[in-house]
């Protein structure tokens, strides 16, 4: 139970970086909120690297392309193709494509791992997807003609499938590293190429410098919430219950985000919000709780 407790904080995290991506993006650029955001978390894992430096270098010699493909997966490209898809497209799309992340898990999971798609958490995911679109839509099913693909909504998708194939390939993370270590080790890693990115590309580290003043508080809350908590809380769900099982907890998203929505902007909970969230949570209780687990689902 513990785990899902944990899960769900993870996912309510990541809600709020969702709103914050959207707010800010007419004053800051995804490659420097990224980059801020991934500095703010090396600063906050330094003690762990110089106490393990020796243990993490050595494993990085043993697992190099492990180790660089994870963080360039989890670190480097992830969040920042989400923040650059939140430039162009909606926060309806956004959250429409998010939503296919436990799917894509459970597709690679099958076609990486061999982990068999069983019936009743097949029909679970139907179930939390649909709530998750009637939440979208707002119980209004003629919306769905007019949503259209633009370029955010595809770079949105492509976070999503990086994100998930993150998910299905951190389960063959190095051994000699625990979760804190692995997790210090891919920030220090990713972090370097999204420096490198942000050097090569149309940004003035002098300019950038004076956002922080102006907006410090939202750097804190995506380095130590978003990033090192709920990157911790979702290793364990993953190491605990597997991959397959933990990415159905990203269909709690729209409801927090309805909630948070609720709370700071003054928006008003309708009854689609319910009915919506009463399908995700069958949906989530179906995969979750199978009579008989599948095998080779823990890191």
């Amino acid at each position: 139970m513990r785990v899902y407790i944990l899960l769900i904080l993870c996912v309510l995290f990541w809600s709020g970086n969702f709103i914050i991506g959207r707010y800010v993006h007419d004053d800051i650029n995804p490659i420097t909120l990224a980059l801020f955001r991934w500095c703010g978390v090396v600063l906050l894992m330094l003690p762990i690297f110089i106490k393990s430096y020796t243990k993490i270098l050595s494993s990085l010699k043993k697992n190099f392309f492990v180790l660089v493909g994870l963080s360039v997966l989890g670190i480097t490209i992830f969040n920042t193709i989400l923040y650059v898809g939140l430039q162009d497209t909606t926060a309806t799309n956004a959250l429409l494509i998010n939503s296919s992340i436990p799917i894509l898990i459970l597709v690679l999971s099958f076609f990486i791992l061999g982990i068999p798609i069983k019936t009743k958490q097949f029909i679970g995911i139907i179930l939390s997807t649909f709530g998750v679109i009637y939440l979208i839509i707002k119980g209004d099913f003629s919306l769905l003609s007019q949503l259209e693909l633009n370029r955010g909504d595809l770079w949105v998708l492509l976070s999503s499938l990086t994100w998930a194939s993150y998910s299905v390939l951190v389960r063959f993370k190095p051994k000699d590293l625990n979760d804190i270590e692995f997790f210090t080790t891919i920030v220090y890693i990713g972090t370097l190429f999204l420096g490198v990115i942000y050097l090569f590309t149309d940004n003035s580290i002098a300019q950038d410098i004076q956002l922080i003043p102006r907006y410090y508080p939202i750097f804190i809350y995506i380095s130590l919430f978003t990033s090192v908590l709920s990157f911790y809380f979702w290793h364990k769900g993953i190491h605990e219950i597997g991959a397959n099982k933990t990415g159905q907890f990203t269909h709690l998203m729209p409801i927090f985000g309805s909630v948070l929505a609720y709370l700071f902007l003054g928006e008003v909970l309708h009854a689609f919000h319910i009915v919506g969230a009463t399908f995700i949570a069958i949906g989530i209780y179906l995969s979750l709780f199978n009579n008989t687990p599948a095998k080779n689902t823990k890191v």
